[in-house]
């Protein structure tokens, strides 16, 4: 188990619950792995450098993980097809 940073930001105009239940999938994901969500730290709501998919602004969130090396590519797949999630990024920590 090695452990990581996933920052992604998830589409402005979700309302708190539909934003939480992006969250709770996500940290889903990560639990049934047999991995685990050390921190979730929410940075709200900010304006991006440039727009992606037409919007200015962004939900940012920061969760510190601990997951299985292997688990990373699927991890990757399955936030790339969830609709809510604009963009994201994955980095570890122990290296």
């Amino acid at each position: 188990m090695r452990e990581y940073e996933l920052v992604f930001i998830i589409h402005p105009d979700l309302d708190e619950t539909a934003t939480n239940d992006t969250l709770d999938r996500i940290k889903g994901w990560i639990t049934e792995a047999g991995g685990s969500v050390d921190k979730v730290d929410p940075w709200g709501k900010r304006k991006m450098a440039y727009p992606i998919r037409k919007q200015n602004n962004g939900q940012y969130f920061l969760l510190n993980i601990t997951i299985a090396p292997d688990f990373v590519t699927e991890m990757e797949r399955n936030l790339r097809f969830l609709e809510p999630v604009m963009r994201f990024l994955i980095t570890s920590l122990n290296e």
